[in-house]
Formats: structure tokens, sequence, C-alpha cells
């Protein structure tokens, strides 16, 4: 993903797992800044009857994604890599879906908050096991954290197409 020289470190992590994790790594930010902008664009346009309710819930998932995207770069330059954050990185690197912008109501916002939550949830597990097969227990265990932390976001925003009306 990047080419960038690593910054110099005394971590001893060989060079090249450091290289591959950091490249893992800006995978991932850069899809965490694209869910939680797009969990923001929610937020922001919601209307209907649970409006106040997803509304918080939206801002929940933000902060909690946003939280994921810093420990994410910074790990990242922990590895002596640099961290690509910048919007215009994150939407040309992004592997979710384009967010749609012509729903407003709860209902249709929480689908699609949901599909995108589970996509990213999935590639925090696919990561898991890549950073694992590069040697780097630590950013294995940074990624399981995330994993679950994000399970626990899709339960919670799921769960509001889950009710038989």
């Amino acid at each position: 993903m990047d080419s960038r020289p690593l910054w110099p470190t005394q971590n001893d992590l060989p060079d090249k797992v450091r290289r591959d994790t950091v490249d893992l790594l800006n995978q991932q930010l850069a899809d965490a800044l694209d869910l939680a902008l797009q969990t923001k664009q929610a937020h922001w346009n919601i209307k209907g009857p649970n409006f106040i309710a997803l509304h918080e819930l939206f801002d929940e998932v933000v902060d909690e994604v946003f939280e994921h995207a810093d420990d994410l770069a910074e790990r990242a330059v922990q590895l002596g890599g640099t961290a690509l954050g910048t919007a215009r990185i994150a939407a040309k690197a992004s592997r979710l879906t384009e967010y749609r912008l012509d729903i407003s109501s709860g209902r249709e916002h929480v689908a699609a908050l949901s599909a995108a939550i589970a996509k990213f949830g999935a590639s925090a597990r696919r990561a898991i096991d890549a950073a694992n097969a590069l040697g780097d227990a630590d950013t294995a265990d940074l990624f399981t954290e995330i994993s679950r932390g994000i399970d626990k976001l899709l339960w919670k925003v799921e769960a509001h197409l889950q009710a038989k009306d």
C-alpha cells in the first residue's frame, strides 16, 4: 500500500514484518475512517419515530470507530510506519461500499450501517489471521480487540432490524 521507508525504531520485529503490518494497519485505518464518516452521514440525516435513539446510537458508533482508528494509526507509527489517515487517502483505499445518500428512514440507515459494520468486522477478523501469519502477535491482539468491539456495535445497530413489528 505504501512504499515509504520505515522510521528508525528499536522495535525488534523484522523490517519486512513491520512494513507488511503497517500496510495491513493502514488498510484497516482507511476502512475505519470511512465507516466512521458513513455513520456520521446517517447520524446527520436520520428521520422518523426512532430519531433520537438512533441519532445517539450512531454517535456512539462514530466515537468507538474513531477510537479504533486512532489505535490502528498509532500502532502503524509504533512500528516505524506512517499512518495514512487523510480523508482523501481513506476514500481511495476504503473497501467499504459507498454509502447511499438517498435514504432517510431509520430502518434504511440501520440496514446500510449494519452491512458496513459487518464488512468492517469481517475484515478485522481477516487482519487477525494476517497479523498472526506475519508473526506480530501484538497487532493481532489489537485486531482482536477491534473485532470484539465492532461485533458489539453490530449487535446494537442490528437489534433495530430484528424486532417482529
